[in-house]
């Protein structure tokens, strides 16, 4: 009779060390997911700073705000151009305090530049400028200002002496935006301030906010599909009254291809497959001219005669910021090597020579000290020896 015994199994140490990294590798899978849930769980619960403050300068708000995420619930007319400047939320209430009252209205936008191009595109023309946030305007017992990404409309039951103070608290309060996006939009920089209208200047991130802001050239014509940043102002000069229009461009090669095209368009006029806008209808035809500046394009219309024209053209200048991270040029891999095996033997003979000297200078005062007072140089004799008498 034949018998057999189990005998237990065993496994290669590769195959056991490959049975471990597969059992790791799954524990650090899990703990993985584990910590993005976690993430995501506090990233929903961490609520945007608030919009409006619960009071400001006295004036304290009236029960509850009114608080949106859809821009066809803050402003059903304008939600298009809310959108393209990048509408995140809305907020309105109610504050008074002992002598006045104010409705406050805010929307905040994904950066600076959404936050002025609502501004510009609020702005009534004719607005008195006022010194609040980073731009304001005043109408009556209405004021419009704008600071970081928020724009504020705020209108009051009567303007006092302090109404300007007052929303210059505001503007202090409201949610700022760090690093990039808080940073204003550089295109206002370039235009001319000579004959400016202040308040007439439209700052333009998509068609719609440029047309119905007024835009002289066809939205088309801009190509609003490469990014540009459209800035119009209008002039009053010797000649007549007229609009500098400024459309910056992500690169030098779009601007050059878009500066071809509007030329090509205003020298050909007005033609049943490419009409002229109303704006351009109107201008005289010395007026239209165009000029190209790094990745600005700068295009004149209205009542400007040539020698104006071109005068304010010449106004408008790129300066790009060129920042070197590495003034020396490239370098070679091997010779970084080599610099660094340099650096670190000189600092080595660096670090020899200065305990050579800390030695020199320590060790010699101290003989100096004890020659001084009558003792030999060394203190190796002056050593006692310590011993136990155990008889």
């Amino acid at each position: 009779m034949m018998s057999f015994r189990a005998r237990p199994s065993r496994l290669s140490p590769p195959a056991t060390v490959l049975l471990a990294l597969c059992f790791l590798s799954q524990a650090l899978r899990a703990q993985q997911l584990s910590t993005k849930s976690l993430s995501q769980k506090v990233i929903a619960t961490v609520a945007p700073a608030p919009l409006l403050p619960e009071s400001f300068a006295g004036f304290e708000l009236q029960g509850k705000l009114d608080e949106t995420t859809k821009p066809g619930t803050a402003d059903p007319s304008n939600a298009q151009v809310l959108l393209e400047d990048g509408f995140r939320d809305f907020a309105s209430g109610s504050y008074k305090n002992n002598i006045n009252a104010v409705t406050i209205r805010a929307m905040r936008f994904s950066d600076a530049s959404g936050a002025y191009s609502a501004y510009t595109f609020y702005r009534i023309p004719g607005m008195a400028p006022e010194d609040i946030g980073k731009g304001g305007a005043a109408n009556g017992d209405r004021v419009l200002f704008w600071n970081g990404a928020t724009l504020v409309d705020a209108k009051f039951d009567h303007l006092t002496a302090m109404s300007a103070a007052a929303l210059r608290d505001l503007s202090e309060k409201l949610p700022m935006v760090g690093g990039a996006a808080g940073v204003p939009p550089p295109l206002p920089g370039f235009l001319p301030r000579t004959d400016l209208e202040p308040t007439h200047t439209r700052y333009s991130l998509g068609p719609e906010a440029y047309t119905r802001s007024g835009g002289v050239l066809p939205a088309a014509l801009i190509d609003f599909s490469k990014s540009p940043e459209v800035l119009s102002g209008g002039f009053n000069l010797r000649s007549g009254e007229g609009t500098l229009t400024i459309v910056e461009y992500p690169t030098p090669q779009i601007a050059a291809e878009r500066e071809r095209a509007i030329a090509a368009y205003l020298k050909a006029g007005s033609q049943p497959q490419q009409p002229f806008t109303e704006a351009l209808e109107k201008s005289n035809t010395q007026a239209l001219a165009t000029r190209r500046s790094g990745l600005l394009v700068a295009v004149t219309s209205g009542g400007f005669d040539a020698a104006d024209a071109h005068k304010l053209l010449d106004k408008v200048n790129y300066e790009a910021s060129v920042t070197w991270n590495n003034p020396a040029g490239y370098v070679s891999e091997p010779t970084k090597a080599a610099r660094l095996l340099v650096s670190i033997v000189t600092f080595c003979l660096i670090a020899c020579g200065a305990t050579f000297l800390l030695g020199i200078f320590l060790g010699g005062g101290r003989a100096l000290y004890r020659v001084a007072r009558g003792k030999s140089a060394s203190s190796v004799e002056d050593m006692e020896f310590i011993k136990l008498n155990l008889r």
